[in-house]
This record gives C-alpha cells, sequence and structure tokens, in this order.
C-alpha cells in the first residue's frame, strides 16, 4: 500500500481516503462518493482496530462480511480497497499510542476511556500507510471527527480532514453497522434519539436559548422508553466539546444511548440564528 502511494503521488495523483471498519452502508457510502468527487484516486480500507476496543466491548461480535463489502465498494467505485490484518497494523504488539487529552475526556470518553486512543493511534497508522491528501470522516461520530480534526493539526500531517453530514435511515435512524444488533421491537425506542434531536432543533427554532430545559426534554423522552439507558446528552461548542449554557451561537447537541444491549450514538447542529 505504501508502495502503492507513493508510486501514484510521484505520478501526480491526488489520493482521497476512506477508512472504515467494514460492514458498510449508506453512511460509508456517502464518504466515498465525495472522496470521489474530491480526488483522482478513492482508497478505502476495511479494519477492524482492536485497540479501540475495551475489554467486555463487541470486539469479536462486530459485525463483518467482507465480500458483501467488497461488491459494495465496487458499486462507487473504489480504486483500492485496503484490507491489512493485525500482524500488518500492530506487528509484534505496539508499544507507542497517541493519546489525545482533553477532548478525549468528555462524552464518549468518559465510559470508553481508551477508545479515542485506539482510534488515533489506528489512524495515525492509516494516514502514515496511505498518504493520502483528504480523508473523509462521517459527521455522526463527531467527536471522532473533531479529535482527528485536532490530531491533525497538532501532529503536522499534510492532510486535509472532511466531514460528510450523517446519513439516516427513511426513519430517521442515524446508520451504523451496530444497528444490526437492534431486535425489531427496539427500534422504536432508537428513534427517540434523533426525534429528540429534531425537537431540541425545534425548541430552539422557537426561541429557547438554556440548554438545560433542552437537555431536560431530550432526558424525558428518551426515558418513556423503558428499554434504553442514557449514557450522556450534552450541549457543546463544536471545536473544543465544552458544555455550552446558553445558546447564542452555532452549537452541537450530542448523545450517547443504550438501547438493550446496543450503544448508540447521534448528534446535530443547533443553530438560533436560522
Amino acid at each position: 500500500m505504501q508502495h502503492r502511494s507513493r508510486a501514484l503521488r510521484q505520478a501526480g495523483r491526488t489520493l482521497a481516503f476512506v477508512p472504515t471498519m467494514g460492514y458498510l452502508h449508506d453512511g460509508h457510502l456517502a464518504l466515498m462518493r465525495e472522496g470521489r468527487r474530491l480526488a483522482d484516486v478513492l482508497v478505502a480500507s476495511i479494519y477492524v482496530n482492536p485497540t479501540q476496543f475495551a475489554p467486555g466491548e463487541d470486539f469479536e461480535a462486530y459485525p463483518r462480511d467482507m465480500a458483501k463489502d467488497c461488491r459494495l465498494a465496487e458499486t462507487i467505485p473504489v480504486d483500492i480497497l485496503f484490507t491489512p490484518d493485525d500482524r500488518a497494523i500492530y506487528a509484534d504488539g505496539c508499544q507507542t499510542f497517541v493519546t489525545p487529552q482533553d477532548l478525549a475526556q468528555r462524552m464518549c470518553g468518559l465510559s470508553r476511556p481508551i477508545f479515542f486512543r485506539g482510534v488515533a493511534t489506528v489512524v495515525t497508522k492509516l494516514f502514515h500507510i496511505v498518504a493520502p491528501h483528504v480523508a473523509l470522516f462521517g459527521e455522526k461520530d463527531f467527536q471522532q471527527l473533531t479529535i482527528i480534526r485536532r490530531m491533525v493539526r497538532d501532529l503536522n500531517f499534510a492532510v486535509d480532514i472532511v466531514g460528510v453530514p450523517t446519513v439516516r435511515e427513511p426513519d430517521g435512524l442515524a446508520m451504523s453497522s451496530r444497528n444490526a444488533y437492534l431486535k425489531p421491537d427496539q427500534r422504536q425506542a432508537a428513534l427517540s434519539l434523533s426525534q429528540s434531536l429534531q425537537e431540541a432543533r425545534k425548541q430552539v427554532a422557537n426561541g429557547e436559548t438554556r440548554a438545560d430545559r433542552i437537555i431536560a426534554a431530550t432526558t424525558a423522552r428518551i426515558e418513556a422508553h423503558p428499554e434504553t439507558a442514557i449514557d450522556y446528552i450534552v450541549i457543546v461548542d463544536p471545536d473544543t466539546l465544552e458544555n455550552v449554557n446558553v445558546i447564542d451561537r452555532p452549537v452541537r447537541m450530542a448523545l450517547a444511548v443504550k438501547v438493550g444491549t446496543t450503544r448508540l450514538i447521534d448528534n446535530m447542529p443547533l443553530d438560533p440564528n436560522t
């Protein structure tokens, strides 16, 4: 992969890169379509990264379907599908990690303390291997996108980071590989996440500026479903991820909720000026 990327760059070709953990869906394909538009060569990777899973999380159970993924990648089309194994990425183990600081110690980082270290490390490795000019990430994972943008700036990577808006199912549920875990009777509970975000947007449009009131209404809506367990609901500055008390500028509302045993995340911008 490194040799191929070097040769393409020397030939004057631009590379767009979409890193994934596979089990592709329309959210991933939206990233790939945008990458196809932005560069000469589109590279996508499929690698379920073990270092971002804590003991007891769903690393072994994480859904995988390489044959289907290859077929979907061909529809874009992806020029290079990079599918390394652990021996390629973590040869003889790994003693060096990239550890984000403040941005990773909020939101998902509180309940998944090793997650962003694993993400930052594997993305760093993939950037070194693929050497893209531009890399694309989904806004559904907004904290991850914010951390990667900061990491690229802090570590002087010569790669542009592009965020792509969240792709949703027809009923509003944010697309995620983990949606496959949901039982049919849990779907309505899962929809409370996107419905609550839409309701929060309406509250702001109607003049509500107090974050605590919006969060309280969201909490009540989600907890009305007995199979849900809220991890967090926050309204934050989109750059620093610090909590916002008064919505007097564009902010980001984000939440993480367990539906049964499935942990789902979602977010939405809130703008009092629109």
